[in-house]
């Protein structure tokens, strides 16, 4: 009989061990999250969880349902910043952060906001020079159906957007 871990003691297991760290830049402190570790599509990269449910969206939550956003835990996954090309996924029904493509070590782990926010808190336009990128991010409600088709969405941002169309 094989015994899957829970998602506490695989995070405590990450935090002996840690498999990302946090950087802060000196100049902006602005903090971000980087690879300590190769992954390769579909591994975790880290199992999470919440301990409340707020109506509202900020600028730390994801969102599970209508006026339902949290912050993830261990709070490290916070400092996940964005980019219109990202490496990981939230995946909220699983309660893992998933890679989606190729991470080196060293690699800042990124995921695209509105696959895991309907209507941001804080929109904002982003600068991640990526060749995909979609200029300013607002939340997965104002995306072009051709940008969707590019992305990875949450269960509940998957079921929102088909319902809008």
């Amino acid at each position: 009989m094989s015994i899957i871990p829970n998602a506490q003691q695989t995070i405590a297991e990450e935090q002996s061990e840690p498999l990302s760290e946090v950087r802060t830049d000196v100049t902006t402190g602005h903090r971000s999250l980087f690879s300590k570790k190769v992954f390769h599509p579909d591994d975790v990269i880290s199992h999470f969880y919440w301990e409340e449910v707020r109506n509202t969206p900020t600028y730390l939550t994801v969102q599970i349902g209508e006026d339902r956003h949290v912050e993830l835990l261990p709070t490290y996954l916070e400092c996940a910043n964005h980019s219109c090309h990202p490496n990981a996924f939230f995946d909220t029904t699983k309660k893992q952060l998933v890679c989606i493509r190729p991470i080196q070590v060293a690699e800042e782990i990124t995921f695209f906001y509105p696959s895991a926010e309907w209507d941001m808190d804080q929109p904002f336009d982003c600068h991640c020079k990526s060749a995909e990128c979609i200029g300013h991010i607002a939340g997965a409600k104002y995306l072009s159906p051709d940008q969707t088709q590019h992305y990875r969405f949450t269960d509940f941002i998957r079921q929102k957007l088909h319902a809008s169309n």
